[in-house]
């Protein structure tokens, strides 16, 4: 049977709901009920053919409760004139609400508004726009609204998270919420409160003026002419991104690699120094200018991330080589090859020809499914031999 059932007709309250334009209603004073509902109703044909059916068709609709059911007349030539369903109508959002079990939610949501409307007026932009996600956060929303308030109250505050003193309200609260609240903020606050180069959850403090703990770096000379510190020849150093940039080591050769061990274990080289990686994030590197003039050696596992890593160094360095992540190291420890969780499959313009040729292979799985090669499983001599290559031919 292919009229509107019941069913059917809550399934279309259902959608209204999921869409939100149920809850934004209420926010916008949009009049959306009287809401007519679409309905299929049987052919003139059918009412003829199949009179029976269309009669308990009929008893159903006109049982249910607060649906307004309209109705015009059909004239049957046996049965005379009897009316049938024309039109269904929900007249009020507490009925639609009632009949989809949201009751809770919406009484909830209007709770939301009127709270909204006395601390954060501006706010009830974002209620309508996101009213389902509102609804997810009421138990959070009097919290998120006192930390509004009082960044509205102290723009920019140069203080860090732990020191903002609000009742009821902890540090951890804050950053486990930083998405929802940039959302919020970036309502509230004007436009010279907000760094808008700072995007990210990541860059929460920096876009609304808090203190951020400093990015650190850590690495290690690996020639003994150069030290920093005249207190011990090895020179593990961890230092703050603004003071590493304010460096001046005269060092030709920077390796970058991912494992600490292998950063512990890097031999001694003549005018170069070694860094202990952080995945994709290098831009606690871009502001060291004297990184431009070095030889960058790029040190990753040789799967398909470590080869995007290594493209991504090379968008803000041009000055960078990899190391140990070709082809013939991959064949060299088969029997240590491993599996990529997940690998990333795009394209990646600033690899060279043989880097790029590898890559497509891992990516296509060509050679194994998800194949990899972490790089603290490749043999320590055969670092030694390859950084023994690099010195004599003169570092690149």
């Amino acid at each position: 049977m292919s009229w509107t059932r019941p069913l059917e007709l809550r399934a279309q309250l259902h959608k209204l709901w999921e869409r939100g334009d149920i809850l934004s209603a209420c926010v916008t004073g949009e009049p959306l009920f009287p809401k007519r509902l679409t309905l299929k109703t049987p052919t003139s044909a059918e009412m003829t053919e199949r009179f029976a059916e269309v009669r308990a068709w009929i008893s159903v609709l006109r049982a249910l409760p607060r649906y307004r059911v309209e109705m015009r007349e059909f004239r049957h030539r046996l049965f005379g004139a009897n009316a049938v369903p024309h039109e269904v109508w929900i007249d009020r959002a507490a009925d639609a609400v009632a009949l989809i079990g949201k009751q809770q939610d919406y009484a909830r949501f209007i709770g939301l508004i009127d709270e909204t409307r006395e601390q954060q007026p501006r706010l009830l932009a974002w209620l309508a726009k996101r009213p389902l996600r509102a609804v997810e956060l009421c138990d959070e929303w009097s919290r998120l609204l006192d930390i509004v308030s009082w960044c509205e109250k102290h723009p920019r505050p140069d203080v860090y998270l732990r020191q903002v003193d609000i009742p009821g309200i902890h540090s951890k609260f804050i950053e486990a919420w930083r998405g929802v609240l940039s959302e919020l903020l970036d309502i509230v606050l004007p436009p010279e409160s907000i760094d808008p180069t700072a995007t990210g959850v990541s860059r929460f403090a920096r876009r609304y003026g808090f203190r951020d703990k400093p990015v650190r770096i850590r690495f290690r000379m690996l020639d003994p002419s150069y030290v920093l510190l005249p207190c011990c020849d090895e020179q593990d150093i961890t230092l703050d991104a603004e003071s590493f940039a304010r460096l001046e080591p005269n060092v030709l050769r920077v390796f970058i690699t991912e494992n600490e061990i292998n950063f512990l274990a890097f031999p001694r080289m003549k005018d170069s120094t070694v860094i202990f990686g952080a995945g994709y994030g290098f831009e606690m590197l871009y502001e060291a200018e004297w990184l431009s003039r070095c030889h960058i050696h790029y040190w990753g596992d040789i799967d398909t991330h470590g080869f995007a890593i290594l493209d991504q160094l090379r968008s803000r360095f041009g000055n960078v080589e990899s190391f140990l992540m070709d082809r013939r190291t991959l064949l060299a420890f088969e029997a240590h090859w491993g599996a990529e969780e997940k690998q990333t499959l795009r394209d990646l313009p600033r690899l060279n020809q043989e880097e790029k040729s590898l890559y497509d292979d891992l990516r296509d799985n060509r050679m194994r499914k998800n194949l990899r090669l972490e790089q603290e499983k490749i043999g320590f001599g055969w670092v030694e031999s390859a950084l023994d290559r690099l010195c004599a031919d003169g570092g690149m």
